[in-house]
């Protein structure tokens, strides 16, 4: 069941964020700002034909090409352990809802990536959107997934170790 509400998760994030895009260009003028929380959020309507910070701007088959790369590693990562282990599963699911957001806007708006959300109490932070969102946290849910991955790998080991020893004591 958690597979399944992960799937329909991810839909809906890519859905929001396609609807989310669609009114900021229905609704606002390039570069046109809004304050939408007073002190925390604003809508800033901007075009990014990069990818984070707009490195590599411009080169927009280079960063759809990096994306695909992702994407397939992250249905790789799937078939090999996501099914096996939730908590992988729902990070690639937001890594793959949030990469595909963005790579329909690079594909149907000419490179460019609607960005809107930007922090007015950090106003060098990039404006960024949902399926930035969604990216970063599911590759923060993919880091905790390998940090607790090791923590128990550690754990194991130590167990082992600890368990051959007092083996060897017992038949010393």
């Amino acid at each position: 069941m958690s597979y399944i509400l992960a799937i329909i998760t991810g839909i809906c994030i890519l859905g929001l964020d396609q609807y989310t895009k669609f009114f900021i260009t229905s609704n606002f003028e390039l570069a046109q700002s809004y304050p939408f929380l007073r002190g925390l959020i604003d809508i800033t309507y901007i075009h990014n034909r990069g990818g984070a910070w707009g490195m590599l701007t411009g080169h927009t088959w280079l960063l759809l090409s990096v994306t695909i790369v992702v994407m397939l590693i992250c249905i790789s990562l799937i078939i090999r352990f996501g099914i096996k282990n939730k908590l992988m599963f729902w990070a690639i699911i937001f890594i793959l809802s949030g990469g595909l957001g963005n790579m329909i806007d690079r594909i149907f708006r000419s490179g460019n990536v609607i960005d809107f959300l930007h922090f007015e109490f950090f106003p060098e932070f990039p404006v960024f959107n949902v399926a930035d969102c969604s990216i970063v946290l599911g590759a923060s849910l993919l880091i905790l997934y390998f940090v607790i991955d090791i923590i128990k790998d550690n754990r194991q080991k130590k167990s082992l170790i600890s368990g051959k020893e007092v083996y060897e004591d017992e038949n010393g």
